[in-house]
């Protein structure tokens, strides 16, 4: 069910145009959050935590997408760099903001990622190591500590799977830039 929900909304976007993109973005939503989770295993590097891992799929999608809007509509593609109705003093500014905005998507896309799940993973680690040392003490502390152990790694599954959400809602909306 969700996954239909997801395919419809990445359909209602331009994608659906571009040939193959719906399946293309799902794909990758799926993908992404089975890594994700498979890094959330106890002693398991969580791969998607690193960001060449999210670089890899960031850029040449990205990239694909810039090429094919300039292939489609070059003129549209340079316009769109300049905000329509600016002032004519603010004309250079606006366009290198554009511009600069524009190349950096495939860093922030990757780096969101990577610092979201390397985030999560480290509070859940030294939780891991504190609750450790408290095992033999079986105090009430010990099992408060397990308590609130197992609830963050609840949220923590949750996390994995937004994320993965994420990242391909956020390739969707490059998408929808697209100037067909």
């Amino acid at each position: 069910m969700p996954l239909m929900l997801f395919h419809s909304e990445v359909g209602r976007s331009i994608g659906r145009q571009l040939g193959g993109f719906v399946n293309l973005v799902v794909s990758l939503f799926l993908m992404l959050m089975v890594v994700n989770l498979m890094g959330m295993i106890p002693y398991v590097f969580g791969v998607s935590a690193h960001i060449c891992f999210s670089f890899i799929f960031g850029l040449p999608l990205w990239f694909s997408l810039i090429l094919s809007t300039f292939s489609w509509n070059w003129y549209a593609s340079v316009s769109h760099f300049l905000p329509s109705g600016a002032p004519i003093a603010l004309i250079p500014f606006l366009v290198v903001i554009e511009l600069v905005s524009t190349l950096v998507r495939p860093i922030t896309l990757s780096a969101r990622l990577a610092a979201n799940l390397s985030a999560g993973h480290i509070v859940l680690g030294l939780m891991s190591v504190y609750l450790c040392k408290m095992i033999f003490s079986f105090s009430s502390v010990f099992f408060f500590l397990l308590l609130l152990e197992v609830g963050y790694f609840l949220f923590e599954v949750g996390v994995c799977m937004i994320q993965g959400y994420i990242f391909s809602l956020l390739i969707t909306l490059y998408a929808d830039e697209h100037s067909l």
